[in-house]
């Protein structure tokens, strides 16, 4: 049996950046099983399968693997999948914007496409789920021991830590400047004593002190439970942490909008667009953008 492949970095707009990933597209469904293993194989932090779609408002529907589990949703691999239908003309695609959805175990994310002359199509999702919080962060000193950081690094002010999900949760951490965050490292003990059977497992690490003219938050995320030590860029994250943000902005009403750096620490910088709609004081909505490149091609063979 033979599968064919692309491989694409999403969230960039040039090669070797953002986070890689492998697509294979309108393949005959293959077992949960068999798609487990083919994730492992390739051990990106995704891999994901376009199948046909049970919904009949969505083009396709996605299967989403990390190396270790399945995933109701993710955003990078939805962008990335995205990109690949986009670029196979088989989105449907005319002119210079368009708009589909794709079906997600979580539900039916909308899909915008705008192109921009001859540079690669910005790619956004809108959450199939508004962002929702529950539970009680740990304290400063066992998230300074999951993150190997001083307990004086964990800001707990007007930012603080506090969990929040699209879908997939992310406890959102804030710490005191970039070089805090570069220095983050995972404890993998601390995580299964502090966040094991925790309703959010992977974190979301950021500060206010992003790199580049044109950003507003610099991040980085860590999910040991998924077999993912770090992950270069993180749609589903962002989708949360806009969330997060939005809880935190005055403005009542309106579009907020945001950009996020992630991957920077990793080689694989990542630029993540960020926006969430307010109506008196509520998130009505969330997406997530960016842009991506394809990267490889070829044919795996299942024995």
């Amino acid at each position: 049996m033979q599968r064919r492949y692309v491989t694409v970095d999403v969230f960039t707009d040039r090669p070797f950046g953002g986070n890689p990933l492998a697509v294979f597209c309108d393949q005959p469904e293959l077992s949960t099983e068999l798609m487990q293993s083919i994730a492992r194989e390739f051990n990106l932090s995704e891999t994901v399968f376009i199948v046909p779609p049970r919904n009949p408002r969505a083009l396709r529907r996605l299967r989403i693997f990390t190396p270790a589990k399945e995933l109701p949703f993710a955003g990078h691999p939805t962008i990335g999948a995205v990109h690949t239908l986009v670029e196979a003309g088989l989105a449907g695609i005319h002119g210079d914007r368009g708009h589909f959805a794709l079906e997600l175990e979580v539900g039916i994310v909308p899909i915008n496409v705008t192109r921009h002359g001859s540079a690669s199509p910005f790619l956004q999702l809108t959450a199939a789920r508004l962002p929702e919080t529950k539970g009680t962060a740990p304290s400063r000193a066992e998230l300074a021991q999951l993150l190997s950081l001083d307990e004086s690094e964990i800001v707990d002010d007007k930012d603080f830590a506090q969990a929040y999900s699209c879908g997939v949760p992310y406890l959102c951490v804030p710490v005191s400047s970039r070089a805090a965050l570069a220095r983050a490292q995972p404890d993998s003990s601390a995580f299964k004593k502090i966040l094991g059977g925790a309703w959010a497992s992977s974190v979301f690490v950021f500060c206010r002190d992003p790199e580049l003219v044109g950003s507003h938050v610099r991040a980085r995320m860590f999910a040991p439970e998924f077999g993912i030590v770090e992950d270069p860029a993180t749609g589903s994250a962002a989708a949360a942490f806009a969330g997060y943000l939005a809880d935190r902005e005055p403005q009542a009403s309106g579009t907020l909008r945001w950009v996020v750096e992630q991957g920077f620490e990793m080689g694989r910088p990542s630029i993540l667009h960020v926006e969430a709609d307010k109506t008196d004081g509520k998130i009505r909505a969330v997406r997530v953008g960016g842009t991506a490149m394809r990267m490889t091609e070829g044919t795996l063979t299942i024995r």
